[in-house]
């Protein structure tokens, strides 16, 4: 027996609570049971009710079925030409995302900073890469009801200041209630010789007997684990990043840090939190991954390394003795892109 709405003949079946309008029926159905139990021809509507969404099947997936008003936000530097149809919001410092009219889903880019390189002691040979600060993608929904959101961008790690500074881990990046972890900095010579875990891990630093450094490990979802160091030989590992584990050392060769994830949330694709390479005593020092991480440092021929890029949370190089200089992790960045239409 039926339950007339408005006057219609829409009616709600007494028996298992579906929703007939003029013939057509939606289903209410668990998660569980939609997939065990639902016919999956495209254009299906069911009422999930594990997740009290009105679903539609496309004919490849189920979808969310959402009507909301269009949104309208300010905060950061915000754009809408660089990607068609979206308006994309980017924060390079701390602030307020502030959504002023309707409600919907935000697609987010939340990167950490990356972590330094192992910083220098007055013993130190050669340490590890820093790792990238974690990286965060998804969607958010948000609405003007409360409507304020709180960004916080990360600053990479500084290098420690000799003759004791062990360098320094990246800080955090927020967007509301997401929040990416800060790379760990890479380890120093002998002890402390690990890296120190983060979104990425650092790289395990030097050793002279043939032991093993370890690695710092990172965050699932967020970044990988950087490399170790074995000795003796004169090198160390890299840092970990957001797409790959730091490299092992190897002899005289250091690890490379690790590769980022690519993004193209702006439009343009970019590649985000790659991890520092790791320092050595010798000619082999190993690169900085893709994403912005710092290359490490050779003592013979000597070159200095780089620091990770700031706005894309890449960890710095590590260092080696002539000059005890481990390099800075780069600076996160938070962007949050919707439809403008």
């Amino acid at each position: 027996m039926g339950i007339q709405i408005n006057g219609t003949n829409d009616t709600i079946s007494a028996a298992d609570g579906s929703l007939e309008v003029d013939g057509f029926v939606v289903k209410n159905k668990t998660t569980a049971d939609r997939n065990a139990g639902v016919s999956t021809a495209t254009g299906t509507f069911i009422y999930n009710t594990t997740t009290a969404k009105l679903e539609v099947y496309s004919g490849t997936a189920w979808e969310k079925v959402t009507h909301s008003a269009q949104i309208i936000a300010t905060g950061g530097t915000k754009d809408t030409t660089s990607r068609s149809g979206y308006a994309v919001h980017t924060f390079t410092s701390p602030g307020t995302f502030t959504v002023t009219q309707g409600s919907g889903d935000v697609e987010y880019l939340v990167v950490a900073g990356g972590g330094s390189g192992g910083g220098y002691t007055s013993t130190t040979l050669a340490s590890g890469g820093g790792g990238a600060g974690g990286m965060l993608t998804g969607t958010l929904t948000v609405n003007s009801s409360p409507g304020n959101y709180t960004v916080t961008r990360g600053g990479g790690g500084a290098a420690g200041v000799s003759p004791s500074g062990a360098g320094n881990n990246g800080s955090d990046s927020v967007f509301g209630p997401i929040t990416a972890t800060g790379g760990g900095r890479g380890g120093t010579y002998q002890s402390p010789g690990a890296g120190q875990d983060g979104g990425s891990g650092g790289g395990g630093g030097f050793q002279e007997s043939a032991v093993t450094s370890s690695a710092g490990t990172g965050i699932t979802g967020q970044g990988n684990p950087g490399g170790t160091a074995t000795g003796p030989g004169g090198s160390s590992g890299g840092g970990g990043g957001a797409g790959e584990s730091g490299g092992n050392s190897s002899g005289a060769t250091a690890g490379s840090g690790g590769d980022g994830n690519a993004s193209a949330i702006t439009g343009t694709s970019v590649t985000y939190a790659g991890g520092g390479g790791g320092g050595t005593e010798s000619n082999g020092r190993g690169l900085g991954g893709s994403g912005g991480g710092g290359n490490g440092s050779n003592r013979s021929p000597y070159i200095v390394g780089t620091n990770g890029t700031d706005g894309l949370g890449g960890g710095g190089g590590g260092g080696e003795n002539s000059t005890k200089v481990a390099l800075a992790g780069g600076s996160g960045v938070v962007i949050i892109a919707y439809p403008t239409s």
